[in-house]
């Protein structure tokens, strides 16, 4: 990874140092703020043993999902097993537990009892299908049963965080207020596919977590440098260009990243710095990576591992989801990049010297690199294989050419890492998906879909607006410090379906993107603005002024979703004409432009208020559809610069 470090005395470096954050507050941020690095402390013997049985762990998944044919009731409760074996051996009881190789005797006891639960069941699995209703008459099932739910749930407290645990105790607690005794709750979240082991967990033992093991060995490749070189060369000269870097850069990273707090402390490490150096506040820098980094997870092909759960939730193959996601992405990643830029003019700010940049020439040397993306991307998109598949092909790409890397070749040792790292990394994934499966479980069996539903489009009034506003505000609530996929798990159960009724007339395709985008961006809204408090971290910055920041930054976030509602054409839904498509994109490029130059306050020259206003109200409204709308904010944006263009050559005549 290159580091560009300032030329000049050294003070300027220490000054440098002590305004941003060192590799331990790095660490430290990954602690405070990602629940996946507030691991146990194994050492010795007791870690090389952990260390294999997690890497293991791998290679069982990946044998398992494409060799094996094992029957689900087996497969699933084997998989969540290990998920919870190696869980209670990773995370303990309370955050910052310094003592090594150490683990509490009631962590021996869940060690046991939590993952022995699902063994169980996996032992008993043609029993448990000949019982049926049934085996509610079994006290032993009974109890196997309550055992495993709540091993789950003291899991993902540890792993994942209170917010989902909090949506899902209600959940519970109206599914027993609606009628149903303890042993049907116990036999529909455990022995049956409307809890645990619903469509989320099934989805991520079947694919989420080969794709999550392929971006462990995609990252031994170097690909992440590679990826920051290449924004270097492409944007580091340009003004404030060390922002810009940081958008592209987070971009290309969150094609394989599934989490907004680990691509925001990956980049961020290394652009933050470059930012505050070039001239940005540090509550602008931690914004800046913060924003692009949760992007991240709505940048196809991957999508924080989400766009899998939405093919098993929609229907639609995988391909398909990672084309549709292309415009919306691009857009919103064109509105950070221009009001980074706006912010760059606006401070005078000038790019990072040629002659310390990263070599074009050079880096198209290693643009093999991206082989085993492009192989992905090939095979899932022409189904020539199955989606696990072709990501253990991936894998093996990714093998050969880290194999032919020079500069990070793949040692047994590195090999050992991926496995262990892919490991450890589903863990959190599968623990919020089983979670997910007994949101969505609950939500099924006591209708309470319809009377969420019923209870938004009576205050709606029917009227798409109102129904797509009130739903914003459930996905940003319920997202807050919730994982990417288990996100999308509850937004797709809750509501998707609301918008989906033929009283909004959402399209399903456009509902679930809608609610995913703002479940999503729930990472830079504060109060819970998980990844601006990372960027703050190691910008050492005011965390809720960085969140402001980034939520201002990202506005095509929280606009975006609103055109693909009216308009699905941008998610090539009901396209009548590639016209319509490019019509669409364009207003919407001019929208977001007038509208983060409103926000910014500044053009070629400051703007006042009441033209600030005027580019607000014409960037909205050509993000609004129609001929008209489209004519009438183009007017007002183009009016805008256009007198701000000529007010500043006078300026300059004058002077």
């Amino acid at each position: 990874m290159s580091i560009f470090k300032k030329k000049g005395p050294e003070p300027e470096a220490e000054e440098l140092d002590a305004s941003t954050g060192s590799a331990a507050d790095v660490e430290e941020v990954m602690r405070k703020y990602d629940r996946e690095s507030n691991t146990r402390i194994w050492t010795g013997r007791p870690r090389m043993v952990i260390r294999y049985l997690t890497a293991l762990f791998s290679v069982y998944c990946i044998v398992d999902t494409v060799f094996l044919r094992t029957l689900a009731e087996r497969r699933l409760p084997i998989f969540v097993g290990m998920i919870l074996l190696l869980g209670f051996l990773n995370y303990p009881a309370r955050k910052g537990d310094p003592r090594p190789n150490h683990i509490p005797w009631y962590d021996i006891i869940l060690l046991i009892a939590g993952p022995g639960a699902f063994f169980f069941y996996a032992v008993n699995a043609m029993t448990v299908i000949r019982l049926s209703a049934r085996v509610m008459q079994e006290p032993l099932y009974m109890a196997v049963g309550l055992v495993g739910v709540l091993a789950l749930v003291e899991l993902c407290r540890r792993c994942v965080g209170l917010p989902i645990l909090c949506v899902t105790g209600a959940l519970v607690a109206y599914t027993f207020a609606t009628g149903l005794n303890f042993n049907m709750v116990i036999r529909t979240l455990f022995y049956t596919a409307n809890g645990v082991f619903g469509g989320p967990i099934s989805t991520c033992a079947k694919f989420i977590v080969v794709f999550i093991i392929f971006g462990a060995f995609l990252e031994r490749t170097g690909i992440a440098a590679f990826f920051i070189d290449l924004a270097n060369a492409v944007a580091g000269a340009a003004p404030g260009g060390p922002a810009k870097v940081a958008v592209i850069s987070s971009a290309l990273c969150g094609m394989v990243s599934g989490s907004s707090v680990g691509n925001t402390v990956t980049t961020g490490s290394v652009t933050i710095p470059m930012m505050k150096k070039t001239g940005y506040k540090g509550e602008f820098a931690g914004a800046v990576e913060a924003a692009a980094s949760t992007g991240g997870q709505i940048m196809p092909p991957i999508m924080g591992a989400a766009a899998f759960l939405m093919s098993e939730f929609t229907g639609e193959p995988y391909a398909k989801i990672a084309m549709r996601a292309i415009l919306p992405a691009a857009l919103y990643f064109t509105g950070i990049y221009i009001a980074v830029h706006l912010e760059a003019k606006r401070l005078g700010l000038k790019g990072t010297p040629k002659d310390e940049l990263p070599k074009l020439g050079h880096l198209m040397r290693k643009i093999y690199l991206l082989a085993p993306l492009v192989l992905l991307v090939w095979l899932v998109s022409t189904n020539a294989k199955t989606m696990a598949y072709s990501a253990a092909l991936a894998i093996v790409a990714a093998i050969v050419v880290s194999l032919i890397n020079a500069d990070n070749r793949l040692t047994p040792s590195k090999f050992v890492d991926a496995l262990e790292s892919g490991a450890k990394g589903s863990i959190t994934v599968a623990v919020a998906c089983g979670m997910a499966g007994i949101i969505s479980g609950c939500i099924t069996v006591t209708g309470l879909a319809s009377k969420l539903l019923s209870a938004i489009v009576a205050v709606s009034g029917g009227h798409m607006i109102i129904a797509l506003f009130l739903t914003m505000l459930c996905c940003i609530v319920l997202g807050m410090g919730v994982p990417t996929t288990a996100n999308y798990c509850i937004m797709a159960a809750t509501c998707a379906p609301i918008l989906m009724d033929p009283a909004i007339g959402v399209p399903m395709m456009a509902a679930h993107f809608f609610v995913f985008y703002f479940g999503i961006v729930a990472d830079i809204t504060p109060p819970v603005a998980l990844a601006a408090y990372a960027g703050s971290a190691i910008a050492k910055s005011n965390p809720m002024k960085t969140g402001v920041n980034a939520t201002k930054l990202a506005i095509a976030a929280f606009i975006v979703p609103y055109i693909f509602a009216y308009s699905p054409a941008m998610l090539f839904v009901d396209v009548d004409s590639v016209f319509k498509v490019v019509q669409i994109v364009i207003s919407a490029l001019l929208g977001i432009f007038g509208v983060a130059a409103a926000l910014n306050g500044f053009l070629s020259r400051p703007i006042p208020m009441p033209m600030r206003l005027a580019l607000a109200g014409g960037g909205l409204a050509m993000m609004i559809p129609g001929s008209l709308t489209d004519v009438v904010g183009l007017i007002l944006v183009a009016g805008v610069v256009a007198y701000q263009r000529t007010m500043s050559k006078r300026a300059a005549l004058n002077s």
